[in-house]
């Protein structure tokens, strides 16, 4: 996968080292003098290309024709805005991903700009705080597809409703899939007649409305009953 980076900041470098080290193709888009002399020391210099990212002659001499993904990373959200409406209207790329600088400016990133992705730091920050929040013990190892899919880990108490029954029998959601069981420090394969114990822990694939269904059934009993 070829990705063309707009901006060698923190951002921009980082994201560039983290593709190289998986084997992509990358180049990154700089102007800024200062920035330069930075990113040549992290970076390998065949993968810098010196120019402003919001120009047009700039993007089509630096590969966006054969780019898979542009990712704007400017410090300005105007700029980001501008290079992904080029990248689609100018050059067709198939996918575009802008950072998010002010938060006030979030409405912006959408299809009137052509911004496939928008990274807003705040919101997904607040978004993590939030449901961490609510899911109790359980943990969220992994997001998956923008967000909308996660792959949790919980570990069932005593008590649990899920205990001594069958997967098969728990009613989980169609977009809830158990992945593995870990019982005793060994991996159960998580077929249907499997019947749960408790201190297993549970790796799971879920939606949110799969996350609180499983909340409810491996959550720790509640004393409800008022004493006389």
């Amino acid at each position: 996968m070829f990705v063309l980076i707009a901006g060698g900041g923190r951002t921009g470098t980082q994201l560039a080292y983290t593709l190289l080290d998986q084997q992509h193709q990358v180049r990154v888009i700089e102007h800024r003098p200062d920035i330069l002399a930075r990113i040549h020391r992290e970076l390998p210099t065949e993968v810098i290309f010196e120019g402003n990212a919001t120009d047009v002659e700039v993007l089509d001499q630096a590969g966006i024709r054969q780019a898979n993904i542009l990712a704007a990373c400017m410090a300005e959200d105007e700029e980001n805005l501008i290079i992904c409406y080029l990248a689609r209207e100018k050059f067709n790329i198939p996918r575009t991903i802008a950072r998010i600088n002010n938060p006030r400016n979030a409405w912006l990133f959408d299809q009137k700009f052509r911004v496939d992705v928008a990274l807003n730091q705040s919101a997904l920050m607040a978004s993590l705080i939030e449901e961490e929040m609510s899911l109790g013990d359980m943990m969220t190892l992994l997001k998956l597809r923008r967000g909308d899919y996660s792959l949790v880990e919980e570990k069932i108490p005593v008590g649990a409703i899920a205990v001594d029954k069958a997967l098969k029998d728990l009613g989980l959601n169609e977009s809830c899939v158990i992945a593995a069981i870990i019982r005793q420090g060994r991996v159960v394969v998580p077929r249907g007649s499997i019947v749960l114990q408790a201190g297993d822990e549970v790796l799971a694939i879920t939606d949110r409305s799969g996350l609180e269904q499983l909340q409810s059934l491996f959550s720790a009993p509640t004393n409800n009953h008022v004493q006389e």
